[in-house]
């Protein structure tokens, strides 16, 4: 709001909208963005610990936090070692997601 680039388009006659849309935003547009490829993995994790807790979503819905629920026996696991794959698959895009996350927030 105190910008030099903000006040010139003030003195310059422009109107809020216009000021806010095309000097303001894009000077911040990066940092949300970041923000928001930060905030994804953790809502996934939050999601996939509820589900897993059985808090979250219940079993006739697909869910990460579900399947890693059935793999919670360790006989299951033993007869069937493929259980263990949603728990791989959450770890590895939850770093992707924090990997493009702190590329974004560097770049920005």
């Amino acid at each position: 709001k105190s910008e030099d680039f903000v006040i010139a388009a003030r003195l310059d006659g422009c109107s809020q909208k216009r000021i806010i849309w095309r000097h303001m935003v894009p000077s911040f547009m990066s940092h949300i963005i970041a923000s928001v490829t930060l905030a994804i993995p953790t809502m996934i994790l939050a999601e996939t610990a509820l589900s897993f807790l059985g808090i979250g979503l219940r079993p006739p819905v697909v869910s990460w936090g579900v399947l890693l629920q059935e793999a919670q026996n360790i006989l299951a696991v033993s007869s069937a070692p493929w259980l263990v794959l949603p728990g791989l698959a959450v770890i590895i895009t939850v770093l992707a997601l924090n990997f493009l996350g702190d590329g974004l927030r560097d770049a920005a």
